[in-house]
């Protein structure tokens, strides 16, 4: 059984910082695509950044330089690192990993960024 298990959101200030980790359970992480989702209040979920292959990496232009996606393999966790947040970036925070044909989806993590 595969688990996403989320961690790391808050409440932070404009533009702090918060690093989401996701821990990923089974044999499935070194040979997936993973990625960071979001879907704030009355809005669709969206794409964040994503990681495939461990090598090639993909970015929103609405996080660009601001947050960062990796993934630790001997820890079978994702991260994102979050800087310079702004109030637009409060969401429920996803994590997803696609191994076709099995696509897997964490609980979310709130972050919400208010002075």
């Amino acid at each position: 059984q595969v688990q996403l298990v989320e961690s790391g959101g808050g409440l932070v200030q404009p533009g702090g910082s918060l690093r989401l980790s996701c821990a990923v359970s089974g044999s499935i992480f070194g040979a997936a695509a993973m990625g960071w989702y979001r879907q704030a209040l009355g809005k669709e979920r969206e794409l964040v950044a994503h990681i495939t292959g461990g090598i090639s990496i993909y970015y929103a232009d609405f996080v660009k330089g601001r947050f960062t996606i990796s993934r630790d393999d001997a820890k079978n966790t994702l991260y994102l690192q979050m800087n310079s947040l702004k109030p637009e970036d409060t969401a429920v925070y996803y994590c997803r990993v696609l191994a076709v044909p099995d696509d897997y989806w964490g609980q979310g993590t709130q972050v919400t960024v208010s002075s």
